[in-house]
């Protein structure tokens, strides 16, 4: 593990209620490179993999920052599902370094104060900042370990009014252990509650292990599409049928990031792979021009 947090220093390695389109294949061929080199610094921002004349930039977050803007993220809070059951508020699980969010997975150094056997770190923009329907880019690096579940993902912004799931999940990126290949998912009351999978609710992509990556989803009015590194990897569309809930997605939601350690999913945690990151180098949003 290299370098230190601005947020928080490392001063010890060992510690550490949920979760189409025209792709441009000139764009990715030149820069699909950068897309999985460099770190988090000034050269290694790079273009977004759609046409500019498709898409106009809305919001980003670079983290070039000495600090977290509290006005958009905040810190996820424990819960009992396997996706948060490990989260901790400890400082040294969530900072900035060299331009990029670092979410950690530790193993716990004193469970005299907290009880659970690993300690992980996530981010969200509940209740701070809401995304419109458009096209979410995130550029990050996955550090593989037996156990550990890094996600990005979207859940309604007006929760209260849409609770899980009748507003919808999308999983713009789930990766488990060292996969080469990472999962896209949707959730609804359709898929979940009533157990419909057609249209299939989700596929997979591949991935530059331990290298930068490009995930994206596009939200439209009749679908929702995903890619990785600029490759189309599923369209989940909206279809005719007498069942509810099918495509809630058309709405404003919030993104979460988050590391998580164990769960009956990812399996169990070998703790000699500890500590984990997620490196997030930037995060952007887009609407349709």
């Amino acid at each position: 593990m290299n370098g230190r947090f601005r947020i928080a220093i490392y001063k010890n390695a060992n510690i550490c209620d949920m979760k189409g389109s025209l792709f441009v294949i000139a764009v990715q061929a030149v820069i699909g490179l950068s897309l999985i080199s460099g770190g988090c610094t000034s050269t290694s921002k790079v273009a977004s993999l759609k046409a500019a004349s498709e898409w106009k930039l809305d919001w980003e977050d670079n983290f070039n920052s000495t600090e977290l803007d509290t006005a958009v993220w905040g810190r996820c809070t424990r819960g009992n599902a396997d996706w948060c059951n490990t989260l901790s508020d400890r400082e040294d699980l969530v900072g900035l370094r060299d331009g990029c969010l670092i979410l950690r997975g530790i193993s716990n150094p004193d469970r005299s104060v907290d009880t659970v056997e690993y300690l992980t770190g996530g981010v969200w923009t509940k209740d701070r900042k809401a995304f419109e329907p458009g096209r979410i880019e995130i550029r990050a690096r996955l550090h593989g370990a037996r156990g550990a579940w890094p996600a990005l993902w979207l859940l309604p912004y007006d929760h209260k009014r849409f609770p899980w799931p009748t507003g919808g999940e999308i999983d713009i990126m789930e990766r488990l252990n060292y996969d080469n290949f990472a999962y896209q998912t949707v959730h609804s009351y359709y898929t979940y509650t009533l157990g419909q999978q057609n249209p299939p609710k989700g596929g997979t992509g591949r991935i530059n292990p331990e290298e930068f990556n490009v995930y994206a989803v596009e939200i439209y009015p009749d679908s929702v599409v995903f890619d990785i590194n600029g490759k189309h990897t599923l369209t989940y569309p909206r279809v005719a049928t007498d069942k509810p809930g099918q495509f809630p997605y058309n709405i404003p939601m919030y993104l979460l990031m988050d590391m998580q350690l164990g769960g009956s999913w990812v399996g169990k945690v070998d703790p000699a792979d500890l500590p984990v990151e997620m490196e997030i180098d930037w995060v952007r949003h887009y609407r349709r021009r």
